[in-house]
């Protein structure tokens, strides 16, 4: 039986699900005049699934977490093992081109920059390419996938990302078409510092080279730095305060999920408390009050929060147990969380409809459009009131 405080907090979801999904289709036709500049990564993803147990050629079960693969990688030290991967799909990779390719699913006109193959765009960006105005200046990446109810390995080869680098952003790209789609886009998005080794030399050339020419008003510009945990915490705090350079010209958003959010906790001497999202949003406070951000989101996997002027706003996700697809999640959030900003939603409501994004991404292994992450919303309120 449900209590009363419990169904208090059941109304109140409710009801800001259906205010935000009432909102979001009232503004939807305003995405398509919004603009967003994003990159500079690109990858080809493989989906992968581990086999447990083969049954035939057509029939296995796969492994079902990452503490199960633990085991049997520690079952294999001092000997040996072998581990079959089966290919669910191939698809577009990186976190921005994944978050871009969510943005214009909303309607928006998305100019992406990054390495997508060179000097032709490789094919699995081919949809890609038709939805967005593309421009490639490297080859991509490569990452194997492997994931589990539980969450994802990420496998990589980078060798390729040396290739984004300012030199070639102005040779293969140009400064001055750079200039423009940099300073006119309503959303700036840099995504993916940490695999990028030469993003924060990128970075300081734009904040040397571009912004102070800048006439344009204040827009709004997004950062993920998409794990750290291998670059070292000097590399971790110049680029934290790049970000915090930007500032100075935009309204910024940082964006890390819960890993994250404890790797740049520890590198400004924070611990981490229990985890429970009153001790999140607590430590997210204090992340914050050692950032020069505007915004700073964490998003975990059942919910997600977000700290401006050391106010906290936290919202509960659309968590499914069997997600059909995992890779790409924290992306479609993200491109949710700055739709809403762009829309001038709050941000409860703008981490609604990240969440709600996510939600429908994980779901149906598709981006979606403003109706549709309305009708999650809208659709869930439905299911609480039958449970």
């Amino acid at each position: 039986m449900i209590s009363d405080p419990e169904l208090q907090i059941i109304m109140q979801i409710n009801e800001l699900r259906l205010q935000c999904a009432q909102i979001l289709l009232t503004k939807s036709a305003e995405a398509a005049g919004l603009t967003a500049f994003v990159g500079l990564d690109g990858f080809i993803d493989e989906i992968l699934h581990v086999v447990d147990k083969r049954e035939s050629a057509e029939v296995f079960h796969r492994l079902p977490t990452i503490a199960k693969l633990a085991e049997r990688f520690a079952a294999a030290a001092g000997k040996s093992t072998n581990l079959e991967l089966v290919n669910q799909v191939t698809k577009l990779g990186g976190n921005g081109p994944i978050m871009a390719n969510a943005l214009a699913s909303f309607g928006l006109k998305v100019t992406y920059l990054g390495n997508l193959g060179y000097p032709n765009v490789n094919p699995v960006f081919a949809d890609f390419a038709r939805r967005a105005e593309v421009h490639s200046i490297a080859n991509p990446g490569t990452t194997d996938a492997l994931e589990f109810d539980d969450g994802k390995v990420m496998i990589g080869k980078h060798s390729s990302l040396k290739d984004i680098n300012w030199d070639n952003i102005q040779a293969r790209f140009g400064k001055e078409r750079f200039a423009e789609k940099f300073g006119a886009a309503d959303l700036v998005g840099f995504v993916n510092w940490t695999m990028l080794p030469y993003m924060s030399q990128v970075w300081e050339a734009i904040l040397r080279e571009i912004c102070p020419s800048m006439k344009t008003p204040r827009r709004t510009i997004f950062f993920d730095l998409a794990d750290p945990e291998k670059r070292t915490r000097e590399d971790i705090l110049h680029a934290l305060d790049l970000i915090g350079q930007f500032e100075d010209h935009f309204n910024v958003i940082l964006g890390l999920n819960e890993k994250e959010a404890g790797e740049i906790g520890q590198v400004f001497g924070l611990k981490p408390q229990a985890g429970t999202p009153e001790a999140l949003a607590k430590f997210s406070q204090e992340i914050a009050a050692h950032l020069r951000v505007g915004t700073l989101v964490v998003h975990p996997v059942s919910y997600a929060l977000a700290v401006t002027r050391g106010k906290v706003d936290l919202v509960e996700g659309f968590f499914t147990p069997k997600p059909l697809i995992t890779t790409g999640a924290g992306d479609h959030f993200n491109s949710g969380f700055c739709l809403g900003r762009l829309l001038g939603l709050n941000n409860e409501m703008s981490l609604m409809t990240g969440v709600a994004t996510s939600g429908h991404y994980v779901r149906t292994a598709q981006s979606p459009s403003v109706p549709q992450i309305a009708a999650l919303m809208r659709d869930s309120v439905e299911k609480n009131a039958g449970a």
